[in-house]
């Protein structure tokens, strides 16, 4: 399966019908409000923009800017560092406050509070977890954050698999204003 984000601009008509001509089944995604998670600059890609090596567009999926740590703190960022939730989510379910995740970035995440989920510390406040609607993304990598970012693996996967009961691929739903 291809999956193909609709993130608004661009001709979806003419690409899904590309990828069904070369015999691939397509899904769109974003539009179908199925759930998304970016991991690390998956995260940051969902942002307006980015000055990582220049200034960037982003998918605009979420409100605010990549921007570079500063300061005399070592960069990059590599280590184990503390989780703070912001606000209650799915994706923190069975998640300790204060539980440790394993970071690896020179960039974080300079976004409103509507869409940060969980902060972390490293010589500032930076948005850890993010999420609106369908669209989710955490800076840390969970899949080398043991016990705590596997927790949190399964529980995307349940959002996931709730979204596809919800609505069955063969329905076509589509979720106005998600993402």
């Amino acid at each position: 399966m291809i999956a193909i984000a609709d993130y608004g601009i661009g001709n979806l008509g003419s690409v899904t019908k590309g990828f069904r001509r070369a015999g691939a089944e397509v899904v769109l995604t974003v539009e179908a409000g199925k759930p998304l998670l970016g991991i690390c600059i998956g995260m940051q890609l969902l942002f307006e923009e980015s000055e990582e090596h220049g200034h960037h567009r982003g998918l605009s999926l979420l409100p605010g800017r990549v921007r570079r740590f500063e300061g005399a703190l070592p960069v990059p960022h590599m280590g184990w560092n503390r989780l703070r939730a912001r606000r209650a989510h799915p994706i923190l379910d069975g998640v300790p406050d204060g539980a440790h995740v394993y970071f690896v970035h020179s960039y974080y995440c300079d976004a409103p509070e509507d869409v940060v989920i969980a902060t972390s510390d490293y010589g500032r406040d930076f948005a850890a977890i993010v999420g609106r609607g369908s669209v989710l993304g955490v800076q840390f990598h969970p899949e080398k954050s043991q016990e705590v970012g596997l927790r949190m693996v399964a529980s995307f996967v349940r959002l996931a698999d709730a979204a596809r009961r919800a609505c069955p691929r063969e329905m076509n739903c589509h979720t106005e204003g998600t993402a």
